[in-house]
Parts: C-alpha cells; structure tokens; sequence
C-alpha cells in the first residue's frame, strides 16, 4: 500500500526537511496548497497519516484537528514547539495519536511514524471515505451527504447512484450503464426504478440546493456536475 503523509507546517525548512527524509522511507508527502483551506486539502489527498503543527496561519493546529476529526479517523501526529502540557492534553483529547515537541530527532519522529501506520493499517483499515463535491461533503462509509450543517440520509440505491455519477467527475454515464452498475452490486433495478431513484436522489439533494447538481443528458443519461 503506498501511504500518504500529509505535512500541515509553514515552516518550509521543516517542510522539506521531512519530505525529503520520509521520501527515502518510499513514503508520499503532501502539504495543503493553501493554510486557509487545510480541510480542502486533506479531502482531496486522503492520506494514511497527518503531521500537524499548532502555530499556523489563519488558524491553529487545533482548529484543523477538529475539522479533520470531524469526518476522518485518520491518525494525526503533533509536531509542535510549544511544551506547555495543555497543549499535549488539547491535542490528545482532540483525538490526536502523538505529540512530539520541536526541535526533534528525525529517527525518533520516523519510528513513531512506522508504528502508527503498522498499528493503524496492519489489518487493512483505510482512511475515511469521504469526497467532497461542490462544498458538500459525501460520507461514502454511512451513506449520508452533508453541507452547511445539514445532513442528509439516502436510501442504498439513492446513494450509490450518486456516488457513481460523482466519482465519474463530470461525465456522462449512460442509463444503461447505471444500471448494470447497479444490478452488480446487487441493488435490483430496470428503467423505471432507475427514474424513480434520479427523482428522489434529486428532491433530497434539493435541501441543500444541490438538485440542478445532477444532470439529465437526453438520449445519453445523467452526469454529476459542478455547479
């Protein structure tokens, strides 16, 4: 499994400090393109493991560990120079997995990092499957979408339907193909019952203003769009 460790520091020196020693280990490094959107960035990496500083642009290390915690279980390491025991105890309640204080030994921080990816992905476990689409966010584990605080619950079929059309990443799939798609994973469907479910799928997504979202293609079939 190629493993991706996404690195929240601003520091640069720091930054490819870690990036080129955890490149020798074959592992990937990631950072956020921008400190004001880091939540934007996970989503779109998905990695194995983040590295977190607390000092950091905009908003803090701890801010960014409750929006991740909030839809990912992903292990989270502190790598911070503040040695204040607060911060350890905020970081660990946060859910935070390590906390290792700067300045740091690099063998030290590399083991630590070996066991927490050993402990957390010996037996196959991922990262939460989440996929942020037009400022939603799709819970791909439980089956629900969510945006500006609401949340939304699908049916089994509603939700795989939208889950195909988002991961085609704005093309078409034609009706035919949802459908095959649909009876493979055991959700019996014909024509009809694929309409009824574009329907539904269609008035639930309304609730958060993303109805126009999904896209009927005459004669072709239905794509997801961004709007």
């Amino acid at each position: 499994m190629d493993m991706n460790i996404f690195i929240v520091e601003d520091d640069t020196s720091i930054f490819d400090l870690l990036k080129e020693r955890l490149e020798k280990w074959s592992l990937h490094v990631t950072g956020p393109d921008n400190f004001h959107d880091v939540l934007g960035s996970f989503l779109n990496e998905q990695p194995h493991l983040v590295i977190l500083d607390i000092q950091l642009p905009k908003y803090d290390g701890f801010h960014w560990c409750r929006e991740i915690r909030a839809v990912s279980k992903v292990p989270i390491l502190f790598l911070s120079s503040r040695d204040h025991p607060m911060d350890m105890v905020m970081a660990m309640n946060m859910g935070a997995d390590d906390y290792i204080q700067k300045p740091f030994n690099m063998d030290v921080l590399l083991a630590k990092i070996q066991a927490i990816l050993r402990r957390t992905y010996a037996y196959g476990e991922e990262t939460a499957d989440i996929i942020e689409w037009n400022s939603a966010l799709i819970d791909m584990k439980r089956g629900v979408i969510r945006k500006d605080g609401k949340e939304v619950e699908l049916t089994k079929n509603e939700f795989f339907i939208l889950a195909v059309l988002v991961k085609a990443k704005n093309e078409i799939l034609p009706r035919h193909d949802l459908i095959r798609k649909l009876w493979e994973d055991e959700h019996f469907v014909n024509d009809n019952t694929l309409t009824a479910n574009i329907t539904r799928l269609r008035q639930k997504l309304a609730i958060l203003q993303l109805e126009e979202a999904i896209v009927t293609k005459k004669g072709l079939g239905y794509m997801a769009i961004t709007l």
